[in-house]
């Protein structure tokens, strides 16, 4: 792909602003932009006219909820520059804009060290790979000593921070020692040179192998200057392909109710009225669109700029854009963003009295748009709204955040914990949708995934088996809604989801017969696993004067925690390990009190493990998986033309496709054996790679009993005992065991094992102008006669019992290898290039007319004679 660098600046790079919480970040904002001149007046955050803190509700509590844009130029650097939140509680709103980052600045408090969440910004900071300058902020305040601060990044964020600045560079050769070990190449170029380049110091940033820190006070601008002079010196800014690219990282409303999509130009040139697409990024075919951009706006903290066009590099707004969402490739980009934040306490709404629950959902979806943080559910059953958040300080901001733009007081209750659910070992679920002329059955194979992975989806199902597009659909529908478990109705996590088998009708499938067999073939899975309760777990370090470490360890004991060995710094003990949300919510109030203020409790979301008290929370809950009839575990077939509801635990009886389960135990495999499951998978894989029906040109010119007896074996399994769609019972016919076999339509029809095997073979286009319904459709369109007598032949076939082939005529397609499908209850054949129908009937009853019972419908009278002379029953239209 070709690329160019960006040539209306000289260079232009996206710097975000992170911190915890209260280490002077946005104070570090202000202090960039009046440096460089683009605020002419020093805002502060205690004074609540800080030129980023712009919503009323930040300057109220002096904290950062929404991340800002701003845009400053030094030495030639445009840089634009993102504030974003510092609370815990809104660290989805900061997260996102990671994706977009080309360096970022991260604001350590010089009086606190490294906190808790400064933790979990670095690991961000390093999933994301955002090159990263350091600054210490507050070094004017008592207790913040250099030497101290630089020894604490080195043991917790790493040996290759290292302090720059004039002071720094000033040491010259020990300087340059230190710096050269942090990359091979830096060595060398010390060793061979005895000095380092500029661009070689800017290119180890870049791949994050050294961590350049400076210090000083933001509120006093000591240090800002020689901060803002690193970043010209040690930054190298990007190249960006021509072809137009972006990437989605928040979605906002203006006063005027405007959607606004913020996003980074990452290719090309975006221009007003041009049109945006997702084609590369979609998932499926179906969520493809193409929209304009109407406008496109540069923020400057409140205030904007309406331009005609943003070079490759550049972050704006843009109206127009109706189907966006957060983390969205468009243009070349070819992937979605998935955030590592997730909420973890779940909230009812409650509404006001005569409220509108449908408008108000409406409302809150459009917040949650807006607030990656913030999940809203709606409970059907019971006509609830609940939301999920990241703590409670997120539902004060959104009663306000209600009450400003709807003009409506709401109050959150029930507040809990947001438990999540997983399995112990494999299973497979199976789903079947089938009311009357409708038609999917899916099968899933569950199995247990790493701690933290999510839901992964795979495919061991052959594309002979179920086409590309269906199997398209399925995933589509399990990524598309939230999949709750069978325990306490939690979502589920961390497990690999994989389609093994899977059917769809040629006439009766529609999209949302796939949604409702996938889904239920999931949640038929869940049941006849072995659940496991989750539950959200804090990782903490506590500091504590020494005396009081005893206690400390007997609290984190009693609240079910683990811990490492303490480790003692001068007065004070260190205490680091994990604990349960649910038991460590409200214990710095109690560190407070019993260290009298001197203890410091630092707590991140470290994620999801067993709920240590599941019996429990399971009781209290009170969830009843069978009853939930929003996610049903049953599946639907069908029988005498009308569906009928099969308990999940009968499903793998009736399943038309044969069950993994009877495969692993044939195979000596137990039914949860893991080895037994993932055989099945390669077999079957390596089964269906070559099971293409199509007859070859040169070879095997008619269906053989082989063929036929393949036929089935790919499609049922090997052992006609195994047939789904048979069962197997004495009837009264003297000492005859008869099968019933029951057609997918609903009939039925019983055949003597002492016959043989009848075959009913139909000359399709004889049939279709020797009737005059069908010829008098075929003159309008011969696609629908074709179809028309298919379906009269599935009917008949369910009378009938036979094996029916019909062929129709494709000798005249040039190129045509010709091919047999499966339609219903019956197979359709298409003969090759130069061969009729009168052909391949005459060669296939030659075949097998002395083996089995054949009768051939069709009204030439030639063909009458010859099928005949070989034993065939003749049957005219």
């Amino acid at each position: 792909m070709d690329v160019t660098e960006n040539k209306n600046r000289d260079k232009r790079i996206c710097v975000g602003i992170l911190a915890h919480v209260d280490a002077g970040k946005t104070t570090l904002s202000e202090a960039l932009l009046y440096t460089a001149g683009a605020l002419r007046k020093l805002g502060r955050v205690d004074h609540k006219d800080a030129f980023l803190d712009n919503f009323t509700l930040e300057r109220e509590r002096g904290i950062t909820i929404f991340s800002k844009q701003a845009n400053l130029v030094w030495n030639n650097l445009e840089i634009v520059l993102l504030d974003t939140p510092g609370h815990v509680d809104f660290s989805a709103e900061m997260e996102r804009t990671l994706q977009i980052l080309d360096y970022c600045i991260l604001v350590i408090s010089g009086s606190d060290g490294i906190q808790g969440h400064t933790s979990t910004l670095w690991k961000l900071l390093k999933k994301y790979e955002v090159p990263t300058f350091l600054f210490v902020n507050k070094m004017d305040q008592p207790g913040a000593e250099k030497t101290a601060i630089l020894a604490e990044l080195k043991s917790k964020l790493g040996s290759c921070c290292l302090e720059f600045g004039a002071d720094a560079e000033a040491a010259g050769e020990p300087f340059l020692e230190e710096l050269s070990m942090c990359s091979e190449e830096l060595l060398e170029e010390y060793l061979e040179t005895g000095g380092l380049a500029d661009h070689s110091v800017a290119k180890t940033i870049a791949e994050r192998k050294l961590f350049p820190c400076y210090f000083g006070s933001a509120l006093r601008l000591e240090g800002v200057e020689e901060l803002l002079d690193g970043l010209c010196r040690y930054v190298k800014v990007r190249e960006y392909p021509r072809e137009f690219g972006a990437r989605v990282y928040k979605i906002s409303r203006d006063k005027g109710g405007n959607r606004l999509t913020h996003l980074k130009v990452t290719g090309g040139i975006l221009r007003v009225k041009m049109p945006i697409t997702n084609e590369n990024s979609a998932a499926s075919p179906e969520e493809r669109w193409e929209e304009k951009a109407d406008a496109i706006r540069v923020y400057d903290g409140a205030g904007f700029q309406a331009v005609d066009s943003v070079s490759a590099g550049g972050v704006c707004a843009v109206t127009g854009l109706s189907r966006t969402f957060v983390g969205q490739g468009l243009g070349y980009e070819r992937e979605n963003g998935v955030p590592v934040l997730m909420p973890v306490l779940t909230y009812r709404l409650v509404l006001p009295e005569g409220a509108d629950v449908v408008k108000v959902l409406g409302q809150m979806r459009s917040l949650e748009e807006e607030s990656p943080e913030l999940r809203v559910v709606w409970r059907e059953s019971i006509k609830e709204i609940h939301v999920q958040v990241m703590g409670e300080v997120q539902t004060e901001i959104l009663k306000s955040l209600i009450r400003e733009r709807f003009d409506m007081e709401v109050d959150f209750a029930d507040g809990r914990l947001l438990y999540k659910e997983t399995i112990a070992a494999p299973v497979v679920g199976i789903g079947h949708f089938e009311p009357l002329r409708h038609y999917a059955e899916v099968h899933l194979l569950l199995e247990p995934g790493e701690p933290g992975s999510g839901l992964i989806f795979a495919s061991a199902c052959s594309e002979d088996e179920l086409d590309k597009n269906w199997q398209r659909l399925i995933f589509t529908h399990l990524e598309e809604k939230t999949h709750l478990g069978v325990l306490t109705g939690s979502p589920i996590t961390d497990m690999k989801i994989t389609l093994l088998r899977s059917r769809a009708h040629l006439k009766h499938t529609e999209g949302g017969d796939f949604r409702q067999a996938t889904y239920r073939a999931l949640r038929q899975g869940l049941m006849r696993a072995e659940s496991v309760l989750l539950e959200p777990v804090f990782s903490f370090s506590l500091e504590v004067p020494t005396e009081q470490i005893g206690r400390a360890m007997s609290d984190i004991q009693r609240m079910s925690g683990s811990f490492e060995p303490p480790v003692t710094e001068g007065e004070f003990s260190i205490l680091t390990g994990s604990a349960p949300v649910a038991t460590m919510q409200g214990y710095q109030r109690e560190v407070n009190a019993y260290t009298r203020g001197l203890g410091r409790l630092s707590c991140t979301l470290k994620g999801y493990e067993p709920c240590h008290n599941a019996e429990e929370v399971i009781r209290e809950t009170g969830y009843d998986a069978e009853s939930d009839l929003e996610n049903p575990s049953s599946s639907v077939f069908c029988a005498h033309g009308a569906g009928f509801v099969v308990n999940w635990r009968e499903v793998p009886d009736y399943a038309h496709l044969e069950s993994i389960r009877s495969r692993t135990e044939s195979a000596g495999c137990g039914e949860g054996d893991e080895a037994g499951l993932m055989n099945f998978r390669a077999v079957h894989a390596a089964q269906t790679s070559g099971g293409n029906s199509q007859t070859g040109s040169g070879r095997n010119d008619y269906i053989t009993q082989e063929e036929i007896e393949e036929i089935f074996r790919r499609t049922y399994g090997k052992s006609v005992q195994s047939y789904a769609p048979y069962r197997y019972h004495q009837r009264n016919t003297g000492n005859t065991v008869c099968r019933e076999e029951q057609t997918e339509e609903g009939g039925s029809a019983y055949r003597s094992s002492k016959e043989r095997e009848a075959y009913f073979l139909v000359d399709g286009y004889n049939i279709i102008f020797a009737w005059e319904d069908l010829r008098s459709l075929a003159e309008v369109n011969i696609d629908g006669a074709r179809d028309r007598l298919m379906d009269i032949c599935c009917n008949f076939q369910g009378y009938d019992g036979a094996t029916l082939i019909l062929v129709f005529d494709a000798y005249r397609v040039k190129g045509n290898p010709g091919s047999v499908q499966k339609y219903h209850n019956i197979y359709v054949v298409y003969t090759r290039e130069a061969e009729t129908a009168d052909q391949y009937i005459e060669k296939t009853v030659h075949k097998i007319g002395g083996k089995h019972r054949v009768t051939v419908a069709t009204s030439d009278a030639l063909e009458q004679m010859i099928i005949w002379g070989e034993g065939a029953v003749r049957l005219s239209a």
